[in-house]
């Protein structure tokens, strides 16, 4: 199973954006708000080296996906399962 993990602030049109894509494709997914939460914020940062939003965390098997910005066509090359 993916866990995905999106890093946003509430004024940001780019993770409504990335919000949207997830909500159109059935995908659970857990928001950091950075601009709220300090801890998250450095999480982040340390994670992917950017300082900008979103950044989605996408994480199987010990593996992580790192997606900067919202790149539909990676998101969906990621998670969206077509039959």
């Amino acid at each position: 199973m993916k866990n995905v993990t999106i890093y946003t602030t509430s004024a940001c049109i780019y993770c409504k954006m990335t919000k949207e894509f997830f909500a159109e494709h059935n995908i659970t997914y857990t928001e950091q708000n950075v601009a709220t939460d300090q801890s998250s914020a450095q999480e982040m940062i340390n994670k992917s080296g950017q300082m900008g939003v979103p950044v989605t965390i996408i994480s199987e098997d010990g593996k992580d996906e790192l997606v900067v910005g919202f790149d539909e066509e990676r998101l969906s090359a990621l998670l969206v399962v077509t039959a």
